[in-house]
């Protein structure tokens, strides 16, 4: 098993809470990871096994995240939950396959065979609207809105609103969020989306060196300034590009308000794409 799996396991068990309440709908206020690793030839840990709390009482939630249709899956669903009973644990159990991979999805959610009707839940995140994480006040459900349905917006502004926001909820707390951001670098693979991270992070950092003191105070001359210029000119090519993608040719009343405006307003202005539906509505509040 490769790093870049295993590593994408272990974030998604952070987000147990939150895939449980707006993946699977279901009404938990708390989740205790259990381990189910044992003792055998082959590696059958599950990805994600946790005890639920919250109105609907207490019960276990598996999930297994799977990048790949493979036959051989229902079978092994049905080996976990032999498992999970064969642990003790007496609680209902409710299992869940979240596939993210990028071909169709073809495998089936369980086994019919004369004695047996298993079934299991299958999450299909290409066609979860990504609206509904996004709109969660969470780092965590805003990096598992990378691999869902953006419907009509556009990838980049998607993926310019989930960083901003990341920015904004983790405030000043850099190590915070530069972790999340490790984490939507991880899972943005999956959707081909990790060259626009790239992209974002660089527009980001640039931004951030503009406020740095020496900015601020003029040092270094006219080499600052150029910086300045530089990044700011940076801001107003990808908006006016995303503009004119989402609405078509800018007036020069607008290009004249994109040129004039300061980074932290065409910052503003590019996260209001992700939800306008005309043009006045990307520069609202301003």
């Amino acid at each position: 098993m490769g790093d870049k799996d295993i590593i994408s396991k272990d974030i998604l068990k952070r987000m147990a809470v939150d895939m449980a309440r707006v993946l699977l709908h279901l009404q938990v206020d708390s989740a205790e990871i259990i381990d189910t690793e044992r003792e055998r030839i082959e590696d059958r840990r599950a990805d994600l096994v946790a005890k639920m709390r919250g109105v609907d009482g207490e019960f276990i939630l598996h999930i297994e995240i799977q990048n790949a249709n493979e036959t051989v899956m229902t079978a092994r669903m049905l080996r976990y939950r032999a498992d999970i009973l064969h642990s003790g644990h007496q609680q209902d159990i409710r299992q869940f396959v979240i596939y993210i991979g990028q071909p169709r999805l073809t495998m089936p959610d369980g086994i019919r065979q004369t004695g047996l009707d298993y079934r299991f839940g299958i999450i299909d995140m290409h066609t979860v609207d990504c609206q509904a994480l996004l709109a969660q006040d969470s780092p965590d459900a805003l990096v598992l809105a990378i691999l869902c349905d953006f419907k009509q917006r556009p990838a980049r502004d998607v993926v310019h609103f989930i960083i901003h926001r990341l920015q904004q909820l983790t405030a000043n707390n850099e190590a915070r969020f530069r972790e999340y951001m490790r984490m939507l670098e991880i899972l943005s693979t999956n959707r081909d989306l990790d060259q626009t991270i790239k992209e974002e992070e660089k527009m980001l950092s640039q931004v951030k060196h503009s406020q740095l003191p020496s900015y601020q105070l003029g040092w270094e001359d006219g080499e600052i300034e150029g910086k300045i210029e530089g990044n700011i000119e940076g801001q107003v090519g990808l908006l006016t590009r995303q503009l004119t993608r989402r609405f078509g040719p800018l007036t020069p009343a607008v290009q004249a308000r994109l040129t004039q405006a300061t980074p932290e307003q065409l910052g503003l202005w590019a996260d209001n794409i992700l939800d306008a539906t005309t043009l006045d509505d990307v520069f609202r509040l301003n």
